[in-house]
């Protein structure tokens, strides 16, 4: 990977870090649908003039059915879901939750989309769980005013990423990523618009959610987006995926830097394990016969 790649990488993972902190600070008061309305209504408009061509256009109209569909999948669902989990979850923590989401596509890939699991990545699904349970064992609460529906939420929106990940490799591998990008993010909007103005909330939002809310539109949606095709066209799916690790490394820095959240054994421990079974079931590290962890072949982009 070269040094300005490596940079977009960091870059990338600092603003999918700090959604986490956007919709924790802005949720409250749009509530997650408003907020998410805001999120993908700005960032089609910043997108949409990436289609400006016939050709694009085009192409469109020709997979507006499928790019619907992707748009439930990969951002009106999960985005909703973890707006309404970080009206209660800790930002960092919600962040280390999500970062399964590799979990769940090597999972529903197998199950619908005829992707076989090799041996070591069973292992690397099994201590992945076993991290997600280390850190929210304590906190599954489905009483009243407990945390376990929000948690289940998280889980849910990473469910909703691994189907849309499935489902974008094959179906909708053969079109262009602005469309993909652009495509998706007008018809989430459209979809939104109407729920979104029905839950509008009712006592003025403050300028601080506002600020918030357009940050996680303009940096953690519109910007990330440009971040992200641009690197995966650079550097490749298995570089670029090496930020499902640094996400919520990032979220858990920003959450104890602006919000004063604390960095508990617990979470450092279930961060570990979380992403060293997400690094082994995603290929990123290899088990070797003698057990011992090594790094992967380098691809053949």
């Amino acid at each position: 990977m070269s040094s300005t790649d490596a940079l977009r990488l960091v870059l990338l993972s600092s603003l999918w870090g700090l959604s986490f902190i956007f919709m924790r600070v802005a949720a409250p008061e749009f509530g997650a649908i408003p907020l998410v309305l805001v999120r993908m209504g700005v960032g089609a408009l910043l997108l949409v003039p990436l289609l400006l061509s016939l050709r694009y256009l085009r192409l469109i109209w020709q997979h507006k059915g499928p790019l619907l569909l992707l748009g439930v999948m990969n951002h009106v669902l999960p985005f909703s879901l973890l707006a309404l989990a970080t009206t209660r979850l800790e930002a960092g923590f919600t962040s280390l939750i999500n970062a399964t989401t590799p979990i769940f596509t090597a999972l529903l890939g197998a199950a619908f989309f005829a992707t076989p699991i090799q041996r070591q990545q069973y292992i690397g699904l099994a201590l992945a769980l076993l991290g997600v349970y280390v850190l929210s064992a304590d906190r599954l609460d489905f009483t009243l005013g407990g945390d376990g529906w929000f948690i289940v939420a998280v889980l849910g929106a990473t469910f909703c990423y691994g189907l849309a990940g499935n489902y974008s490799k094959t179906r909708l591998s053969h079109l262009p990523s602005r469309v993909l990008a652009a495509g998706s993010s007008a018809m989430s909007a459209l979809i939104l618009l109407v729920p979104g103005l029905l839950l509008w909330p009712s006592e003025p939002v403050s300028v601080l959610a506002w600020g918030n809310a357009l940050a996680l539109a303009m940096l953690s949606t519109t910007l990330a987006f440009l971040l992200y095709f641009g690197l995966l066209a650079s550097a490749g799916a298995t570089a670029t995926s090496t930020v499902t690790f640094l996400v919520p490394v990032s979220a858990l820095l920003w959450g104890y830097l602006l919000l004063n959240e604390t960095l508990s054994l617990q979470v450092v421990a279930g961060m570990v394990i979380t992403l060293a079974g997400t690094a082994i079931a995603t290929g990123l590290l290899r088990l070797r016969s003698r057990g011992a962890l090594a790094p992967p072949h380098p691809p053949h982009e």
